[in-house]
């Protein structure tokens, strides 16, 4: 799973309309997901490209001073049906050389103190 998520996840960062909100239909994660949506019918998949990059648009926003960010990853897991296939990714993104981990820090941090992590991702 990590495999495919990895080939596709940025694959059609290209295809996103310049000049528009880089949102729903127009979002990378959502571009991969509606490609990987024909060939595949895995919604933890699916749900772990779409959403790959709200972690750390939500980390980005919260150093900007949003208070509401932890409970908006709280809306967002509700709709993860693998929270530890989720974080693995992103883990396995941010080792990418040149990322930070601190957004992944925090990703996990918010995912502990609203209860969304299961027990076994928990460090």
């Amino acid at each position: 799973m990590l495999r495919l998520i990895a080939l596709v996840h940025d694959s059609f960062k290209r295809a996103v309309r310049g000049g528009a909100a880089k949102v729903g239909e127009n979002h990378h994660g959502m571009r991969a997901r509606r490609f990987a949506e024909r060939f595949v019918e895995d919604e933890r998949v699916l749900a772990t490209i779409e959403l790959h990059d709200r972690p750390y648009a939500a980390w980005r926003r919260a150093q900007r001073g949003s208070s509401a960010e932890r409970r908006a990853i709280t809306r967002m897991m509700r709709r993860v049906p693998d929270a530890e296939l989720l974080l693995e990714f992103v883990e396995l993104d941010a080792s990418t050389e040149g990322k930070s981990w601190e957004p992944v820090s925090w990703f996990r941090d918010a995912l502990e103190q609203g209860g969304d992590l299961p027990e076994s991702a928990r460090r």
